[in-house]
């Protein structure tokens, strides 16, 4: 593919600039000894040095299998992953391989920039049939048309706190929204919360409002027309901003919290709910004072002011969630990439990083050995209930306008309130910028 082709896709799935630089190597010829994959991966925020001790093991044992150096380059954030992808696509040179999360495998499909998998692909690494089938629903637009290689799974669910839930006289965990809302304000007094919300995190919010859309029937992107600007969005951020803005339900110091953040806070065993996590945060629950008080849930199915699911509403656990291994199709590495896919999603090597940062594996018999514990049955069942995102090359750009309504409204939550027309107008425009992403995408 051209630069110009790679130029007039990625303008139809972003709206940010595009630098024409490189972000990385990918200029080696060939794989073995004195060679080096680059590799582009998400930080690892939770357990930073734990993380930069798995890449150093890594990348010894693919030094071991094939002679060559993994060099290993993070992104921080939804913005930060997209420019990556935009530099390296239209300089034409970058990592060999990237772990994006697979809400952004439609706009890298939509690049054309990445190698299609064919039945010879599938075999360097194992076969498709070495992967849980639920993880390959968003590898492409259709089972010909694949680019994404599942790497490891991170269905969304929520943990409570047992104790204070039963202190509370709740017999169990909310399942619609209004219920959980309710739930939190029995459990809200002095210092103790009943909701642990990440609202500066770069990745969180708008899986509260996408889940909360799609069970109200409303999946944000019919076809070609952007769908934020409808009452089941402006419900959905009222929703959330008023459990700290209304419902005071809260601390309010989660106006500056990351998805970390939250968990330490959870942790701490001073609040009821963790309403957005998955298994990562297992480590750090069991380390804290909320060890053996805790556990998980799913999270509810049924859309703010209802009690049950409208006729049209899809009963969205959670996004179909983790991350995709996709190599470049410039990438002069493309053996040793397919070795480094294999390598990393073997069993022992994804059953190493489950115990280590608790994403479930994307490998089946890992997977299969994990079935009876029974801390992951709500997660099992929410990988089960998981639905994909809408697959578009604009899809990335609409989760981040999406995530900016939250960014613009962090000043007005700091302050304690924050009004529906304040909300109505944020929504106006990530509406615009959705619709103008939908109509410039292939």
């Amino acid at each position: 593919m051209g630069k110009m082709r790679a130029a007039t896709a990625l303008a139809g799935a972003t709206v940010l600039a595009v630098a024409l630089t490189a972000c990385g190597g990918g200029d080696d010829s060939g794989g073995g000894d004195g060679k080096t994959l680059n590799v582009l991966i998400g930080a690892n925020t939770q357990y930073p040095d734990e993380f930069q001790a798995w890449q150093k093991d890594i990348s010894a044992k693919f030094k071991a299998q094939t002679g060559a150096e993994v060099k290993f380059e993070t992104f921080a954030s939804a913005n930060d992953e997209l420019t990556k992808i935009q530099t390296s696509v239209v300089a034409g040179s970058g990592p060999d391989v990237y772990a994006v999360g697979t809400t952004f495998t439609p706009t890298a499909y939509s690049t054309g920039a990445f190698v299609k998998l064919g039945d010879d692909e599938w075999k360097k690494i194992g076969g498709k049939e070495k992967f849980n089938p639920a993880t390959l629903g968003i590898s492409g637009p259709d089972e010909q048309n694949q680019v994404g290689i599942p790497w490891v799974s991170r269905p969304f669910v929520m943990a409570y706190n047992t104790e204070i839930l039963k202190a509370a006289g709740i017999d169990k965990p909310a399942t619609t929204w209004d219920e959980l809302g309710q739930q939190a304000k029995q459990m809200t007094k002095g210092d103790q919360y009943g909701l642990a919300i990440a609202y500066k995190d770069n990745f969180d919010p708008w899986k509260f409002v996408w889940g909360m859309s799609a069970q109200a029937g409303n999946p944000l992107v019919d076809g070609k027309t952007a769908r934020l600007a409808d009452p089941t969005v402006q419900k959905a951020y009222e929703t959330y901003f008023g459990w700290l803005a209304q419902d005071k339900v809260v601390d309010p110091a989660a106006v500056g919290w990351t998805n970390p953040q939250a968990v330490a806070a959870f942790a701490k065993g001073k609040t009821g709910y963790f309403a957005l996590t998955t298994t990562t945060a297992a480590n750090s629950l069991n380390q804290g004072a909320v060890k053996g008080k805790w556990k998980f849930a799913l999270l509810p199915t049924v859309p703010p002011g209802a009690t049950s699911r409208p006729a049209n509403g899809v009963e969205a656990a959670s996004i179909l969630s983790g991350d995709n291994l996709l190599v470049a199709d410039y990438s002069k590495n493309k053996d040793l990439a397919f070795e480094y896919v294999k390598l990393v999603t073997d069993q022992e090597v994804q059953l190493d990083y489950y115990k280590k940062f608790g994403n479930l594996p994307a490998n089946a018999a890992a997977l299969q050995t994990l079935s009876s514990d029974e801390t992951l049955g709500p997660v099992t069942e929410a990988a089960k209930k998981s639905v994909a995102t809408p697959f578009t090359g604009a899809w990335s750009d609409i989760q981040l306008a999406l995530t900016n309504v939250a960014v613009q409204s962090l000043p007005d939550l700091a302050k304690g309130s924050i009004s529906p027309a304040q909300i109505e107008s944020r929504v106006a425009e990530a509406q615009k910028s959705a619709q103008s992403a939908l109509d410039r995408a292939k």
